[in-house]
């Protein structure tokens, strides 16, 4: 049987654009409920400027109270030394540096052009590796940018060749507007694999804008993708993409991997009462399907 690895992340991805702001002992609890369903890689928090993201303030907090489960690792994402110091000082497992593939984009998300992002990631994941931390490079706006439009193969590829060359322990391609299709993911995940040192774990995070995204991680499994990223309910978006929508929500992944011989390590129960109980505290109804539809037979 296939199996597939699935980072939750509801805590950080999930929660940084939603308008309330959720408290620390909730953000908590969504962690507990997500290690309790399975999960054992969480994107938990991000350690990025509060002003810019007040969502994540409490990023410390959070690290301080999520519950310490042998074989769970916990990641943080860090844009910059003072926030992978905060990281190390909080006690993550795990850090994931963004770098946005489009100049336009990379400026409004993070205040400097993508080879600057892609020298930073270089120190980033340099210095986390010497903190003895796992390192995650995400490309952002793989597939697409919300004010460049496409994303041309060769762009891609200089952009992974820079992230490369600072040998994290794992790539990821974002879909970060939720533009892909699965003849998208196919091609940049074997462009992907062409680029990056061999035993470097390659990862997928997608957006499921356009309804694509369940087909997308179907596509992503069977290109060999390592792990996918995913967030109970379909809660997400990025705060600095016009009319950025969710994640792909984890039940609809684990339920269609399910029913297609695909396992992984997570309850479709413990995940669709976790998705309920997460609409309940955000106010708003959430985009995932087996949370309204429930699971069949």
């Amino acid at each position: 049987m296939t199996s597939v690895e699935i980072c939750e992340v509801s805590p950080r991805d999930g929660l940084q654009n939603e308008s309330v702001v959720l408290s620390t002992e909730v953000k908590t609890e969504l962690v507990e409920r997500a290690v309790a369903a399975g999960a054992r890689r969480v994107e938990a928090v991000s350690f990025v400027n509060p002003a810019r993201v007040p969502q994540m303030a409490d990023a410390e907090a959070v690290m301080a109270t999520v519950p310490r489960v042998e074989g769970v690792s916990y990641a943080g994402l860090v844009m910059n030394r003072r926030g992978l110091d905060r990281a190390v000082e909080a006690g993550v497992d795990e850090i994931n540096v963004v770098v946005v593939a489009t100049d336009t984009f990379c400026q409004r998300n993070q205040g400097r052009t993508t080879a600057q992002a892609c020298d930073e990631a270089r120190a980033l994941v340099a210095a986390g590796r010497e903190a003895g931390l796992f390192t995650t490079v995400t490309v952002g706006a793989s597939f697409g940018c919300p004010f460049e439009g496409e994303v041309s193969f060769d762009r891609l590829a200089d952009v992974l060749a820079r992230v490369a060359d600072a040998a994290p322990d794992e790539v990821a391609l974002a879909d970060t507007i939720g533009v892909a299709v699965p003849a998208a993911v196919t091609a940049r995940l074997a462009l992907l694999d062409a680029r990056i040192a061999p035993g470097t774990s390659t990862r997928l995070h997608l957006h499921d804008t356009r309804n694509t995204g369940v087909a997308n991680a179907l596509a992503g499994v069977a290109a060999g993708v390592d792990v996918l990223d995913a967030s109970i309910g379909g809660t997400g978006g990025c705060p600095f993409a016009p009319n950025a929508t969710g994640n792909v929500a984890t039940e609809d992944l684990v339920y269609t991997f399910e029913r297609s011989d695909i396992a992984t390590s997570l309850s479709l129960s413990g995940l669709i009462e976790a998705a309920k109980w997460l609409e309940e505290e955000i106010g708003r109804r959430l985009p995932g399907a087996l949370l309204h539809a429930g699971t069949f037979p």
